[in-house]
Parts: structure tokens; sequence; C-alpha cells
């Protein structure tokens, strides 16, 4: 499994998810343009002193990181969809968009629809949860899923 960032903005953010993808031995695959440098201080005191052991890699465009037929989520606001509904397998890409705008249209668009994911939110007055929780709460959920499945098999 692999936990895709398009486009982030804030370091602290991509820190955190490094610090998640370092802890489970994920790979984090950063598509350009970022909005920091990977030297920022921030990005580096959200990961503390585990960012050399981030599996990661960055990319310049997002169909290096996302090929035609990739096993990709996608994770939105608009959709229906919730990431409880659908099965997981070790090879997905976990997908997630910019802080702000989330997912480019050219990206949802070059996957079929079902492919698009919603982590369920109470409150109507909440638009959206914060970057690094959600790609915490999608990569338990997928995992908790796999090693359920292979306990199974």
């Amino acid at each position: 499994m692999k936990i895709v960032l398009v486009n982030p903005l804030i370091p602290q953010n991509t820190g955190s998810i490094g610090r998640l993808c370092a802890g489970t031995a994920t790979e984090l695959v950063l598509v350009e343009p970022l909005g920091f440098s990977l030297d920022d201080r921030y990005l580096k005191r959200a990961g503390l002193d585990y960012w050399p052991w981030v599996p990661l890699t960055v990319v310049p465009h997002w169909r290096d990181a996302l090929p035609e037929g990739a096993p990709a989520w996608f994770f939105t606001t608009h959709t229906d969809r919730s990431f409880y509904d659908v099965e997981y397998t070790p090879d997905d890409l976990l997908v997630f968009g910019c802080e702000t705008t989330g997912l480019p249209a050219e990206v949802m668009d070059a996957f079929p629809r079902e492919r698009r994911l919603r982590i369920p939110i109470e409150n109507q007055n909440v638009r959206s949860l914060n970057l690094a929780q959600c790609a915490a709460v999608a990569y338990y959920e997928a995992r908790r899923q796999i090693e359920r499945a292979a306990k199974r098999d």
C-alpha cells in the first residue's frame, strides 16, 4: 500500500503523514508542486526525527504516481460512497489532494467514479477533516481489512 499526496500545501500535515509512513513502513508519494520545501522546519518538526525512515518518493506529475489502471482510491468530500464500503488490497494507493482544494478535476476524471471515497462526517457544519487525520483513518481501515482477510486465508 502507498499513500499519495497530490500537491500538498501544509508542511505539518505532510510531516505527520510521513511519521505515519515511517511507523508503518508505508511508501509516501508526493506529487509536485509542493507548497513547501522538503527542508522545511515545520515538516521536519511534525515528522520528528523519523523523517530519515520515511519511504519517500517525489514525482513531478500525478501520472507518475497514478498510472492508468492503478489500484487507487481517491478520498474526497465530493462523493457519497463511504470508505468503509470497499475492499482494500495490499497494492492499493490511498490518494489525497491539497488541503484547500482537494484533488484536481483532471485527476478525478482520469479514474472511474466508483474509486472515489468519503470519510463520513456527522456534523454538517464541518466541511472536512484534517489531511493527516484522513490519511491515518483511511490507512488503518485498509490495513485492518487486509490483515483480517489474511487471517481468514
